[in-house]
């Protein structure tokens, strides 16, 4: 950091062949990070025009919760690759983390030609999901005492799980679910194994909730 005199957040760096070649610091205009996006695709001869630097940057961003310039980053980088499923991908989550349901729906079901299959875009449409049900959450404090008084009611299991996902609790989330599969598989057609697979296919594949989930899932399964 002192190194590279890093002095605010966001602070982003990108490197090419070893050596920082640009970046900047803090809050930018958006011609400010055109600029930078316009900068890293003309590097090449990288095969993907230097744009895996400008990604990665906007990917930082969503994890900072800097969701206003992820969107200005993401749509610099499609102004370049239209079709750059990552960077699409990456759009949506970010409208996503603003709470723009809404506009987030609209980019998913108008995603044009490839990028409508792409699997970047696809978990997003599971993302979008679970967005909608968390804004319909009940409170987790209440549901865990319901929970506690009738802990084989499978609504109140259900709707725990709900909530402890909106509150970025996935884990929970699962192993409730899992709890509430073994209490009865059948339960409103199988809502428990459908929950399961779209919180799975919200995350990366080998995220290890994912594997532990499917792991014990399938145990029960053919158990």
């Amino acid at each position: 950091a002192a190194q590279l005199r890093i002095q605010s957040i966001p602070t982003v760096h990108a490197f090419f062949k070893g050596q920082p070649v640009d970046g900047f610091q803090g809050n930018v205009a958006p011609s400010e990070l055109k600029r930078f996006v316009d900068h890293m695709a003309g590097l090449g001869p990288e095969p993907d025009n230097g744009l895996a630097d400008a990604i990665e940057a906007a990917e930082t961003m969503l994890a900072d919760g800097e969701f206003n310039d992820a969107i200005e980053t993401f749509t610099a980088i499609l102004e370049e690759e239209p079709e750059n499923a990552a960077a699409y991908a990456g759009l949506i989550r970010a409208h996503l983390g603003l709470g723009n349901l809404d506009m987030a729906e609209t980019l998913i079901t108008t995603a044009p030609g490839a990028l409508a299959k792409a699997k970047e875009v696809e978990a997003t449409r599971a993302m979008l999901e679970l967005a909608r049900q968390a804004a319909s959450a009940g409170p987790e404090a209440d549901l865990r005492a319901a929970h506690e008084k009738d802990p084989k009611n499978p609504q109140i299991l259900f709707d725990l799980a709900t909530a402890l996902h909106a509150n970025g609790k996935i884990e929970e989330a699962v192993t409730t679910l899992l709890d509430l599969f073994k209490l009865d598989r059948e339960w409103n057609n199988g809502a428990a194994r459908t929950q399961l697979f779209t919180i799975f296919d919200a995350l990366k594949p080998q995220d290890p909730i994912v594997l532990a989930g499917r792991r014990r899932l399938s145990s029960m399964i053919f158990a």
